[in-house]
């Protein structure tokens, strides 16, 4: 395949001075039945929503603080734009008040953010589409923001200093983020911002997902994913990583998965135990999921407690196999499964594609060219794979059925996370804020 050019800051930036004060600083330091949920992205981003209310997708910028909501299938028309940081001045004091969350503040600049801040990463509407909760990486909080005003409802600070991914409950009335650097996944009532229980997970918690009808609440620690200590001799600096899956009512732990043992015990000791995005298929039986350094992803049983078929994709040949050049440690994130389970949509980020997978016999489609896409989630209707194109600043829908690129429209600064949602009918962008 020929690669597209790419708008590429760096792919990894040594920490410096203030990131490896906050690399140093450990998590014990801070203050302290099958169903189809898992598989539908949190029940379609929180239950059946109110009359009156026009699907979209909420589309993150990561670097510029901005959510750009667009049509959720069909022309994938942009509808309007929210500031995801009002309160950017006074978070920005607090921060530069305190020495601990400015070495935190600026290591994140430094890792993740390739030289960026990360002012928003994961995003969920609430039932009646008044307002868009978003977890924001670099203020460590997660924050309510009204879709008519653009004003904040509640803010909550996570523990520690960073938040990351989210999950919604199928029933849309709390959420879960995870802390990054405090082990710690957080659940929140989405009306009020407050904690209704947490729980401990691995090192770096990441991805959340709800199943079972939203009994079960599943995480993925990646570990650390911000040093250049990338050679596979070196994996027992990359801490615990594990999968935690906890009952979603009560926050008892109720299992640890450690995949080192399964991947061992498939023949793949050569793999990485970080997953990163996961998709369970529509019955729960199957999940797939996608880890660090690797171009492609694993099929994991989940009754048998078993891998059972690992997929290897393409590689582009413009991409190095330095893995000290991946993002994040990430050569392949963003996965999404169709709602019949048939077919896997794969974001090759470091290899600049997007491929659609037959679930059955596990072969690839048309590798569709994109530039660096990080996220890959399911259309309104079902029909079209969308995938954020953090390299050109657009998103892109893939056909499931063929394979093939159908449009792309461009949003705003760094997209990372794309979300299905809801805002009022006539609704056009806040009138203030």
């Amino acid at each position: 395949m020929t690669r597209s050019p790419v708008r590429r800051p760096s792919r990894r930036r040594s920490f410096g001075v203030a990131a490896l004060l906050a690399a140093g600083l450990t998590a014990g330091a801070l203050p302290a039945a099958s169903g189809p949920a898992a598989a539908s992205e949190s029940a379609k981003q929180a239950a059946t929503p109110s009359e009156g209310l026009k699907e979209v997708f909420f589309v993150g910028n990561n670097w510029e603080g901005t959510a750009d909501v667009i049509n959720s299938r069909g022309d994938y028309a942009k509808i309007g734009r929210i500031n995801m940081i009002p309160d950017k001045k006074e978070r920005l004091w607090e921060i530069y008040l305190n020495p601990v969350k400015l070495a935190f503040f600026l290591g994140i600049r430094l890792g993740p953010g390739e030289g960026h801040d990360q002012y928003v990463d994961d995003m969920y509407t609430t039932k009646d589409g008044k307002s868009v909760i978003a977890s924001r990486p670099s203020f460590a909080d997660v924050v309510s923001i009204d879709v008519g005003s653009g004003r904040l409802n509640w803010r909550f600070p996570v523990s520690g200093f960073r938040s990351d991914h989210m999950a919604v409950s199928p029933d849309g009335t709390q959420v879960a983020v995870s802390a990054s650097t405090s082990n710690t996944v957080h659940v929140l009532d989405m009306a009020t911002g407050k904690e209704a229980g947490k729980f401990t997970a691995g090192d770096k918690p990441h991805e959340n997902v709800y199943t079972d009808g939203g009994d079960r609440l599943w995480n993925m620690a990646i570990g650390e994913v911000n040093t250049d200590l990338d050679a596979p001799w070196q994996d027992f600096t990359k801490g615990d990583r594990r999968i935690t899956v906890a009952d979603a009512k009560t926050f008892r732990v109720e299992k640890v998965i450690d995949m080192r043992e399964r991947l061992d015990a498939f023949g793949r000791k050569d793999l990485s135990d970080a997953l990163r995005p996961v998709a369970f298929t529509p019955d729960e039986s199957k999940m797939y999921f996608q880890l660090s350094f690797f171009n492609g992803f694993v099929e994991y049983d989940v009754r048998a407690d078993r891998i059972t078929r690992v997929k290897t994709l393409p590689k582009n040949p413009d991409t190095s196999d330095d893995r000290t050049t991946y993002v994040n440690d990430s050569r392949h994130h963003g996965m999404s499964i169709s709602p019949r389970g048939d077919k896997l949509c794969i974001a090759g980020t470091m290899d600049d594609y997007v491929t659609v997978v037959d679930r059955e016999s596990l072969r690839e489609g048309p590798l569709v060219t994109a530039s660096k896409p990080y996220w890959a989630t399911v259309s309104g209707d079902g029909k079209h794979c969308v995938v954020s194109e953090s390299g050109t600043d657009q998103v892109t829908a893939i056909d499931f059925a063929t394979g093939e690129k159908v449009t792309s429209i461009p949003v705003g600064d760094h997209p990372q996370r794309v979300r299905l949602g809801h805002v009022p009918a006539d609704w056009s962008g806040p009138v203030a804020g």
